[in-house]
């Protein structure tokens, strides 16, 4: 799995954007994907994950409702739509590839985008 994430910029807050990851590696689809951030100053945290089997997704609490991840195994591509951004959601993301089932836990990714970053200006 070798992931490049894109689609970042700056936005307005309110505004919508969506983030796109690509493997062009192999297994893309034997690996559960998920989206981190990290904003200036903090720590990375979970965004939302997919799993790989039976495409559950998950969502940190303040993105449920505003963010929606999906996937499609034929594009080796795992998307984030973020709607009605707020400038709390500024931070540079990273997506990140791991097998076995998703988790909101870093360390259960084994293979990391480069990041792209999101400016959401209020």
């Amino acid at each position: 799995v070798q992931l490049q994430a894109s689609g970042g910029g700056l936005v307005q807050a309110g505004d919508s954007l969506r983030l796109s990851c690509t493997d062009s590696g192999r297994d893309f689809s034997r690996h559960s994907m998920g989206w981190f951030r990290q904003a200036p100053g903090k720590e990375r945290e979970f965004v939302a994950a997919i799993s790989w089997s039976d495409l559950r997704t998950f969502y940190e609490d303040s993105v449920r409702g505003r963010f929606t991840i999906s996937r499609d195994n034929a594009k080796k591509t795992v998307w984030l739509q973020m709607s009605s951004l707020k400038p709390e959601d500024t931070g540079i993301y990273y997506c990140a590839a791991g097998v076995g089932g998703a988790s909101y836990y870093a360390r259960y990714y084994q293979s990391w985008g480069q990041g792209t970053l999101v400016t959401v200006s209020s």
